[in-house]
């Protein structure tokens, strides 16, 4: 099977089409526009189209070159998306959801069946929807519903499929043209190409939901859809679990920069605000209760989430297969961090915030479904802990204590080194007295890992950055993700009444707990130093 690895986009490209998407932005999307989608629950049929015309063909981003794609890659992905995200989520929900439904095709297709259906989409630009949920799977494929029964021809070949089942949660499951609908065939799920003008295919009413309302949710019906063989992907029963995994990798890192560009929207805003609005005399970010509590962590969390999600594009760029749990990581951290930006954004504005005027109540909405779709923060704690507890029990606690040494040959970081070590400690300590089994110590566990792994991708990227901004970012967060740990870890310890106190005495002098929390250390001077940074421009590219 096909890999999908893509080198991207030069520089002059990629700035090309985001000028697009901004200039469009600024033309149809005002602000009397993006309000008014949301209150109507509003599919912006005509903007969308627009997006997929001829003259500027955004979706011609991730389809490939051998179909008069432009064969973009991770780092374009993640940078249309966030940018997009931080005009209206339910906007870029409903366009880079067609990517998604690409997907299968892209990773799983036969030659003939991309430069079908590839073609087609990027010709006639075709709206697709990925048809992968169920009402009662959610995020369990395996128990997967839908079913492909095979219709045999007289000479005893199988001829076509007969689908039957419903699909629940289909972004842009009502105004698709094309579906990529997994299904359960006797050698396993599959996926296959579906048409809307297919007999038997119906969708439900749109779904009246909490955000994103500008994105068309609908169920997918399928009653007895029949297709020819040659629509599933790849010809071969039984691959669609496997078409899924190789491309989770970008699709997670996709909802990253959603949750990462609503974060830095909301922020953003926050931080306009706090400079117009007076309170006794003086700006409202003139005060530490502002900007060290709701300003300050927030932008240094996603510029945590910015750099691991930057680390993760250039991988899947070079060519890296896989990279299913640092998607899973991106997502997580990104779109938690970005949840908690908005929240603290709507909070900056007062009694303003809650109100439709300044729409950091509508980002709040909207970015709530990051840590839903594509899977839940849930679901990623689980892919997170297991995979990570295997990796550091394989290498001996390699797997983080590398990232230490590595950290320490630069001369940076130290704090997130100390807390990488630690983190090595603590899987191993858990691994002997089983406690990854229970799943509150595993959610716990996956929870660090996002915490360290994002604190060394920020301190490796203050290296080779401007240190205005970034050099400070980076001590809080690597200082940040010490002391979770330490605390974390006795917590752990002690709460599953597996070690004594001596023995949990003894872990507390391995991890040098006194170390990790004297990462605490001039912090308050490292928190002036980024709110007098952003205002010299933030988000930084």
């Amino acid at each position: 099977m096909a890999e999908r690895t893509r080198a991207g986009l030069d520089d002059e490209t990629l700035g090309m089409i985001l000028e697009s998407l901004r200039t469009v932005s600024e033309r149809r999307l005002s602000k009397a526009r993006r309000l008014e989608l949301d209150e109507h629950d509003e599919f912006p049929m005509e903007l969308v189209r627009e997006m997929l015309g001829p003259e500027l063909g955004l979706h011609l981003l991730f389809l490939p070159e051998e179909v008069g794609g432009l064969g973009g890659g991770g780092r374009d992905l993640f940078r249309v998306s966030e940018e997009m995200a931080r005009v209206d989520l339910g906007v870029a929900t409903a366009f880079l959801a067609i990517a998604l439904g690409v997907d299968p095709i892209v990773v799983g297709g036969t030659p003939e069946q991309k430069a079908r259906w590839l073609g087609r989409i990027a010709d006639e630009g075709l709206i697709v929807a990925y048809g992968v949920t169920e009402p009662e799977a959610g995020s369990n494929v395996a128990n997967l519903q839908t079913v492909a029964e095979p219709v045999v021809g007289a000479d005893g070949r199988v001829v076509a499929y007969r689908l039957t089942g419903t699909k629940q949660f289909i972004t842009n499951g009502g105004v698709a043209a094309v579906y990529t609908i997994l299904a359960k065939v006797p050698a396993g799920p599959s996926f296959f190409v579906v048409e809307r003008e297919a007999p038997g295919l119906s969708t439900g009413a749109p779904e009246r939901k909490h955000g994103i309302r500008a994105s068309n949710t609908a169920q997918v019906i399928l009653d007895g859809v029949e297709v020819p063989a040659d629509q599933l992907l790849g010809l071969e029963e039984g691959k669609g679990l496997e078409q899924a995994n190789q491309v989770f990798g970008f699709t997670r890192l996709m909802v990253a920069a959603f949750g990462l560009g609503c974060g830095e929207e909301a922020l953003a805003r926050a931080i306009a605000y706090a400079q117009e609005r007076q309170q006794f005399g003086e700006p409202l970010y003139a005060k530490q209760g502002y900007t060290h509590k709701l300003i300050v962590p927030h932008a240094v969390r996603l510029e945590a989430a910015r750099a691991y999600c930057e680390e993760v594009a250039a991988r899947l760029d070079s060519g890296e297969p896989g990279l299913q749990t640092e998607g899973a990581v991106a997502k997580l951290f990104a779109s938690e961090a970005g949840n908690a930006a908005a929240d603290a954004a709507l909070q900056a504005h007062g009694g303003y915030g809650y109100t439709q005027e300044y729409e950091v109540e509508k980002i709040r909405r909207d970015v709530r479904i990051t840590t839903i779709y594509e899977g839940t923060s849930e679901i990623l704690q689980s892919i997170i802990g297991t995979m990570r507890w295997r990796s550091v029990v394989r290498s001996k606690g390699g797997f983080y204590r590398d990232l230490a040494t590595a950290l320490r040959e630069r001369g940076t970081g130290e704090a997130a080194a100390l807390a990488a070590d630690a983190l090595a400690t603590l899987y191993l300590a858990c691994h002997e007295r089983k406690l990854p089994r229970e799943q509150w110590v595993m959610f716990e566990l996956a929870r660090l890992s996002a915490e360290v792994e994002t604190a060394v991708a920020l301190a490796r990227k203050a290296v080779a950055t401007t240190p205005e901004l970034l050099v400070p970012c980076a001590r809080l967060h690597g200082g940040a993700a010490a002391r979770d740990v330490a605390v974390t870890a006795l917590r752990v310890l002690r709460a599953s009444g597996r070690h004594s106190e001596e023995e949990v005495e003894g872990f507390r002098r391995a991890i040098r707990f006194d170390d990790l929390m004297a990462t605490s250390t001039g912090e308050m001077e490292e928190m002036s130093r980024v709110a007098s940074a952003l205002l010299d421009g933030w988000p930084t590219r």
